[in-house]
């Protein structure tokens, strides 16, 4: 009788602390949705600082960002009021961290000082680390880069002395982004692999794994090294495959992994991944998710999908995204080439606070050659050329390499003016570079894109046969790509069911002049009517849908 009534009340009493114990078992071995569930199952007002800290990074992994912000603040002023600085300073850098990402300023300086405060008069220890990463990036903002050094070394010294493997990963991580910064390309990006090898090593912890692989690959994109991109958003994403659904890496990791797989031309791919990117990072991380939209938006305007392209531009505007150069290669595409040149004019100017990444720039540059020349503006187009150039230029005194997708872009640009200029020498020659360039990268939509150019430059030259092996290459890769649009030009010009007409081919050349069908009508003898009929056919076979947009197509291929 006595064990039967004893023995259910001691169950019930211990309930909790067997419950607790289940918890950070779970968090120990990083089963994170278990950890939360049974932090969940007692309530934060039954749990310690410690075990409240512990739910905040369960919350985390588990995708509930409000609810690991409010975890951490309550393990915060627990934290302080037992006067345990140090892990007071780590929870307020947390939370500093945390509001910085969500793009709440005030909130995130506040927590900062809150740091700086509680650890600031410490004895060395791992988390004054975490100060000394703020310094560094701060000291690099300003561009006092032998300061930023200073710190990432400091930082590196400390996590070393203090035996933390994850902290001195990120001081080469840190050190790394200061050089990238300060032009020390090719420096940079070798200490870079460094910090990515401790995350493919399994070295570090899983939040600094994640860490790590996020800000490397995003340091590569920027740097516009598609090479070690691919490379390490493979490592990055077989690592996430093995981490809980819901983690915010995951999403992150994955938006350079969509960017990967679109240049190298897997668009159903990078179509899925971009959508699952958004899944995984709305609503908390709006700024990533934009880039996952923006990449779908220039897929479907690629394919010819005009009002998704313009859907997903808009979306990717109101998720703070701009949506340059897309949208003005949209417009052009629809015959307003003066819209187009409008807003990638403010796009190029960039916001007050900075400039664009090189790659970013790279693109802008290059949409701004050929909506000038679409616009019969070659000083315009040359400008744009120019600076490409001097961007590639720069890039091979940085890194010591000329072979990436500056180079390539400054190649196939310059070649598309030059060829606009009638230079066909020079033309060949840098078309031919690009052409290479492209091909060695893997990136089949802009080697197709350089082979029309090519084509028209081989065919100004009398090369007729190399002109059908350049288009017939071109068409092949336009539709295992799934660019439609694309993919009838070429046929159009191979002289495939839907080729223009060598009437039509007349027409087109005087529209493309600034005739208008009166005048082409005198210049050729036929009716206005005739003209008409001619234009609606050219438009069905080039698959565009106003003069201007048949009049850029005619200058860059030689119709003109």
């Amino acid at each position: 009788m006595a064990e039967r009534t004893t023995g259910p009340e001691q169950t019930t009493r211990h309930e909790p602390t067997r419950t607790a114990d289940r918890a950070r078992d779970a968090a120990a071995r990083e089963a994170w949705a278990e950890a939360y569930d049974a932090f969940h199952a007692l309530g934060p007002e039954g749990l310690d600082p410690d075990d409240l800290s512990v739910l905040a990074d369960a919350a985390w992994w588990t995708s509930r960002t409000e609810e690991s912000v409010a975890a951490r603040m309550k393990a915060y002023t627990g934290f302080a009021a037992a006067g345990e600085a140090r892990k007071a300073g780590y929870s307020a850098w947390m939370l500093h961290y945390e509001f910085q990402l969500a793009g709440r300023a005030a909130a995130s300086a506040g927590w900062l000082r809150r740091a700086r405060h509680h650890l600031g008069d410490q004895p060395e220890c791992v988390e004054q680390c975490y100060l000394a990463w703020v310094d560094t990036e701060e000291a690099q903002r300003r561009g006092a880069f032998a300061e930023a050094m200073s710190c990432a070394g400091r930082m590196a010294a400390t996590a070393r002395r203090c035996g933390s493997a994850d902290l001195l990963a990120m001081s080469t991580q840190a050190g790394a982004g200061v050089l990238l910064a300060q032009g020390r390309v090719a420096e940079g990006l070798a200490i870079l692999d460094e910090a990515m090898c401790a995350a493919m090593a399994g070295e570090l912890s899983s939040f600094f794994t994640g860490w790590i692989y996020c800000l490397g690959l995003r340091h590569c994109m920027a740097s516009a090294d598609l090479g070690r991109a691919a490379e390490w958003s493979d490592a990055a994403m077989d690592w996430c495959a093995t981490m809980p659904e819901e983690n915010a890496f995951r999403g992150l990791c994955r938006v350079h992994r969509a960017e990967v797989l679109e240049l190298r031309g897997a668009w159903p791919q990078a179509t899925a991944e971009a959508a699952l990117t958004c899944e995984e990072l709305l609503p908390d991380n709006a700024s990533a998710a934009a880039g996952a939209v923006y990449l779908a938006g220039e897929i479907q305007r690629r394919r010819g999908e005009s009002a998704a392209a313009e859907a997903s531009y808009g979306r990717a505007h109101e998720l703070g995204r701009d949506p340059q150069p897309g949208l003005a290669l949209l417009r052009l595409a629809q015959g307003k080439a003066s819209s187009a040149a409008a807003g990638l004019r403010l796009a190029l100017a960039g916001p007050g606070d900075g400039t664009p990444a090189r790659l970013d720039r790279c693109r802008l540059l290059a949409a701004q050659a050929e909506i000038s020349l679409a616009l019969g503006r070659l000083d315009g187009a040359g400008a744009a050329a120019d600076e490409l150039t001097a961007l590639a230029d720069d890039w091979e005194r940085r890194r010591g390499s000329s072979t990436g997708i500056l180079h390539a872009t400054a190649a196939a640009t310059g070649g598309t003016v030059a060829f606009a200029e009638r230079d066909l020498d020079r033309a060949v020659r840098l078309l031919r570079r690009a052409l290479g360039l492209w091909l060695e990268l893997g990136v089949p939509y802009e080697a197709a894109q350089v082979r029309m150019v090519l084509a028209a430059a081989d065919r100004a030259a009398g090369d007729d046969e190399g002109a059908r092996l350049e288009l017939g290459a071109a068409r092949a890769a336009f539709e295992v790509l799934g660019a439609l649009p694309d993919a009838r030009r070429a046929a159009a010009l191979l002289g495939l069911p839907g080729t223009l007409t060598a009437r039509e081919t007349e027409v087109l050349r005087l529209v493309a002049a600034g005739a208008t069908n009166r005048s082409v009508a005198a210049e050729l003898s036929i009716s206005e009517h005739t003209v008409a009929r001619h234009l609606n056919n050219i438009f069905a076979k080039l698959d565009v849908s106003t003069r201007a947009a048949a009049t850029a197509y005619a200058y860059t291929h030689g119709l003109a």
